[in-house]
């Protein structure tokens, strides 16, 4: 199949899968700005030690805080199945990639909660260099418990996801920016993201959503904990 015949039928199937999302599951929409100085801070002294192919990118540090905060609202993580809620068997977290030839898929990194941040960046430098080079295991399709999208440096400043079913929720980060902040009751200019939650009504409420996002906010706030 030519790449521009590929391209189009993995369109038809992402269109096909978000208009089965959006006709069955009743979503709920939040969001969180959270304050990255400290984040952002760790980050750099913690990559002045590793050569620069071993370097940490941010993306590890929210996708272990997504996982964190999990632990903390477990029913976000997990599949609405035959009825009901069925909770993910470990938190198998589906990263949003975008591939070369158009598209995007949203193969699973394992286990994210018990793994370290080096672990984790190296087992997601892995995901995405065969994910676009069409060399996934079926199972990394199939396991994601909840999905992350990251839209980077170049994205939006915000990002409301649409779930992929049978999962329960989807987090959304958008692109770091530089804004006016209070800290310590003091003016500065500081790095902000917003982070999303498009969630399954069905499986939890606003309130465990906006737990969910607290969470997260706090968790980015000690990334030396991470």
């Amino acid at each position: 199949m030519a790449p521009a015949d590929r391209a189009l039928e993995m369109r038809k199937a992402i269109g096909a899968a978000m208009s089965r999302s959006k006709r069955e599951i009743p979503h709920y929409y939040l969001s969180e700005t959270i304050p990255m100085a400290r984040a952002a801070a760790w980050l750099a002294r913690a990559n002045e030690e590793r050569p620069v192919t071993a370097r940490l990118l941010m993306g590890v540090l929210q996708l272990k805080a997504v996982a964190h905060a999990l632990g903390q609202v477990p029913q976000l993580n997990g599949f609405w199945r035959d009825g009901g809620f069925q909770p993910g068997k470990g938190v198998h977290i589906g990263v949003a990639i975008a591939l070369r030839q158009g598209g995007l898929i949203a193969p699973a990194l394992l286990d994210v909660a018990n793994k370290d941040l080096d672990q984790l960046m190296r087992e997601l430098t892995d995901l995405v260099r065969r994910a676009r080079a069409g060399s996934l295991r079926s199972s990394e399709m199939s396991d994601p418990t909840i999905t992350v999208t990251n839209l980077g440096e170049q994205g939006s400043e915000a990002v409301y996801g649409v779930i992929y079913p049978p999962q329960v929720a989807l987090v959304g980060f958008g692109r770091m920016v530089v804004r006016p902040w209070i800290e310590d009751g003091q003016p500065c200019a500081s790095p902000l993201v917003t982070a999303s939650l498009a969630a399954d009504h069905r499986a939890s409420d606003g309130h465990s959503g906006a737990r969910f996002l607290t969470e997260l906010r706090e968790r980015l706030q000690q990334p030396e904990d991470l």
